[in-house]
C-alpha cells in the first residue's frame, strides 16, 4: 500500500470508530496531507517514520506556519493517531509518536443518546424487508453489548450462542471477552439470521450486504445516519455514540465500574472512569432542569 492509502484507510477508521465531527475530520486531513507531502520529500514510508523525523516536521511546521500551542498540540495528535492506527491493524509494530508528549487539554465529554433517544431510534427502524431487519439487529446489537464497530462488523457465526445470550469478541490486542445480550437484541438477531442462514448457508460472517459480502464499518456507519435522520434526531450519531451510551447507561443504572470496564474491553480501569464523569455531568444536567431553585 502507498502512504496515501493508508491516509485513506485511516480516516474511513476514524470517522466510523471515533465518530467525529465533521470539521474535526477536515483538520485531520490538512493536518495529515502535510504530513505525507513531508514523507515524500524524504522519501520515507509511514510504515517506516522515525521520532527524528517526526520531530523535524513538527518543528518545520511551527516555524513555516506559525503555529500556536492548540494547533501544535492538533497537528501532534494527528500524528498520534495515525501511526497508532498503523500499529494496531499490524501494518507495522513501529510507533514513532511513543516519545512524544502531549499538552493537558480541558476534559471533553463523549457524546450521547439519552435512554429515550435511543429506544427512539430502535423503536423508529422498520422491519418491512431483510435491509432494514439486519440494521435493526446490528444497531440492537450494538447497543445491548457496547461492542466497537469493528468487532460487530467482524463477528462470525460461531461467535454467537442465542440460547444462552452472549456474543464472545475478539478485541483490540486479540483479547477475547463474553458479553451477555438482552432479550430485544436476541430477539432482531434471530430474526435477522432466520432470513440469513436461509439466503447464505455457507458464509461465516453474521452481518452480510446483499451481495453476500461482510459489511464494511463505513457502511454501517452510513446507514445508522440514515435511521437517526428518520427517527428526527439532531444529534451527531456514529457507531461509538451508541457504544458510549450503552455504557453510561448501564453506570447510570447502577452496573459496576470494573463489570463496565470488561464488557467494554477496557485494559484499564482508568479508560472506563469517564463514564463517571458523564454520570455526574447527567445528574447535574437534571438537577438544573428539574429542580425549582437550580
Amino acid at each position: 500500500m502507498t502512504n496515501e492509502e493508508y491516509l485513506t484507510a485511516f480516516m474511513e477508521f476514524i470517522m466510523v470508530e471515533k465518530g467525529l465531527a465533521k470539521n474535526t475530520m477536515l483538520s485531520y486531513r490538512s493536518d495529515l496531507d502535510k504530513y505525507l507531502k513531508y514523507l515524500a520529500k524524504t522519501k520515507c514510508s509511514v510504515l517506516n517514520a522515525d521520532y527524528d523525523l517526526l520531530i523535524e516536521f513538527i518543528m518545520k511546521a511551527k516555524t513555516e506556519e506559525n503555529l500556536k500551542p492548540t494547533s501544535i498540540f492538533r497537528l501532534i495528535e494527528s500524528l498520534r493517531q495515525l501511526h497508532k492506527f498503523l500499529v494496531s491493524e499490524e501494518y507495522t509494530k513501529n510507533d514513532p509518536t511513543e516519545g512524544i508528549n502531549l499538552p493537558k487539554i480541558p476534559f471533553r465529554l463523549p457524546n450521547l443518546l439519552t435512554v429515550h433517544e435511543m429506544g427512539h431510534l430502535l423503536n423508529s427502524i422498520p422491519e418491512k424487508n431483510e435491509r432494514d431487519i439486519r440494521y435493526k439487529a446490528m444497531i440492537e446489537l450494538l447497543y445491548a453489548s457496547g461492542l466497537r464497530v469493528s468487532e460487530l462488523v467482524n463477528l462470525n457465526l460461531d461467535n454467537i450462542d442465542l440460547k444462552v445470550g452472549y456474543v464472545r469478541v475478539l478485541g483490540k490486542g486479540n483479547k477475547e471477552r463474553i458479553v451477555p445480550v438482552g432479550k430485544r437484541a436476541k430477539y432482531a438477531l434471530e430474526k435477522y439470521l432466520e432470513l440469513r442462514l436461509k439466503k447464505y448457508p455457507t458464509q461465516k460472517e453474521v452481518f452480510l450486504s446483499k451481495f453476500a459480502k461482510k459489511l464494511s464499518r463505513v457502511e454501517f456507519w452510513k446507514q445508522i445516519k440514515k435511521y437517526v435522520r428518520r427517527a428526527g434526531i439532531t444529534k451527531s450519531v456514529s457507531p461509538h455514540t451508541i457504544r458510549h451510551s450503552f455504557a453510561s447507561h448501564l453506570l447510570s443504572g447502577g452496573a459496576d465500574l470494573r463489570v463496565l470496564q470488561e464488557m467494554l474491553g477496557h485494559s484499564s480501569i482508568a479508560t472506563t472512569q469517564i463514564y463517571t464523569h458523564i454520570d455526574k455531568e447527567h445528574l447535574r444536567e437534571l438537577h438544573k432542569k428539574y429542580h425549582p431553585r437550580p
